[in-house]
Formats: C-alpha cells, sequence, structure tokens
C-alpha cells in the first residue's frame, strides 16, 4: 500500500465516528452536510479555513463558492492544483448565519478532527485563511494584517497566515498580497528538501 492510500484510509477512519457528530452545539443547527475536507491526503500544502458556508454545506465540500473559486485561481497562479493540495476548515459543520465559530465549537472540532488531519497529512506548510483559522491554531488572538505573509514555527508546524478569501472578493486592493502570499507558500514548498 503506497502512502497516499494509507494516509487516506486513515483520514477515512478518523471521519467514521463523526458522521453524524453532536458533539458541540453547531451538530443541532440545521447543517446539511459535515465538511470534512477534500484533497490530496499526502499534500504538501494544506490551507485551513474558518468552516463551510452555504454552499460547502450544501455539498459536502470545502471552498466551492465565490471564495473557493479565487482561491482555486489562486492556487494555479501559483503554480498549483487544487488536487495537489488539502482544504479542510476549522469547524466542519456550518455555523448559522455564516457567524463566526464559537470558541468551544472551535476548540472541540480543531481537537477531534484538525490536529489529528494535520498530523495524518504531515503537511510541509499549512496556510490558513483569515484571521479565526489562524488563532484556532496558534491559540491566541491575532491581526491578519499584521501577521499575514510571515512565516510561522507553532507546535511542529509551519504555517503562513494569508487573508480569506472572502475578505479578498470585499477588499480587491488586497489581491495582490493575497496571491503573492500563496506564491511564498510554493516558494517554501520548493525550497525544503524533499
Amino acid at each position: 500500500m503506497d502512502i497516499k492510500t494509507y494516509k487516506k484510509k486513515l483520514l477515512e477512519s478518523l471521519y467514521k465516528p463523526y458522521l453524524q457528530c453532536t458533539t458541540c452545539p453547531l451538530g443541532f443547527q440545521g447543517r446539511k452536510n459535515i465538511v470534512f475536507g477534500e484533497g490530496d491526503p499526502n499534500a504538501q500544502l494544506m490551507f485551513v479555513g474558518e468552516g463551510p458556508g452555504r454552499e460547502e454545506d450544501s455539498t459536502g465540500k470545502p471552498f466551492v463558492g465565490r471564495s473557493g473559486r479565487l482561491l482555486d485561481k489562486i492556487i494555479e497562479l501559483a503554480g498549483l492544483k487544487r488536487s495537489e493540495t488539502f482544504i479542510a476548515n476549522v469547524v466542519k459543520c456550518r455555523p448559522p448565519g455564516n457567524r463566526k465559530p464559537l470558541p468551544t465549537e472551535s476548540s472541540t472540532c480543531k481537537n477531534l478532527l484538525l490536529f489529528k488531519q494535520i498530523k495524518i497529512i504531515r503537511p510541509k506548510i499549512i496556510c490558513t485563511l483569515g484571521s479565526s483559522a489562524l488563532e484556532a491554531l496558534i491559540e491566541q488572538p491575532v491581526s491578519i494584517t499584521k501577521m499575514r505573509g510571515a512565516i510561522l514555527k507553532v507546535k511542529n508546524m509551519t504555517i503562513l497566515p494569508t487573508y480569506h478569501p472572502a475578505y479578498i472578493l470585499r477588499n480587491r486592493k488586497e489581491l495582490e498580497n493575497f496571491a503573492n502570499d500563496i506564491k511564498n507558500a510554493k516558494k517554501y514548498l520548493d525550497a525544503c528538501p524533499s
């Protein structure tokens, strides 16, 4: 069995007990699908967002709406394909009204699933999308405008924070910075030994 197949089986085993998860309040608040994440289980680059939106909840796939289409374009501009990455969110169920996940929701989901996903996939770099995703991983409040683009080493993870694509859709002036951050994540990968 190759490493990709092995990691895929590990992820499937991780998700199985949570297919009908009601561990936190989001499990009772009208979700249609649990959005565990998707992509290459052996990806070197992992993207982590805040939580699924309406389209993600409907399809069960992360970043498939307008934000996802923008992210796909930027990934391609950086010289990668979406299928070569792994994309997930801190929380796997849509918060009502697309609100920010509550601390207990975020904490529950990242400890049950996200940190275990990261441990299985073992990406060389994690690109967090927005302040909520970065705060969940480093466990402290942040200003994304001050932290974006910096490479951080936290708890055996290498993290490059950037804006959430939804923010870029509302603030086009930051598009170049967002694109450069993703390109820098790719440059980091290119410089890493195989």
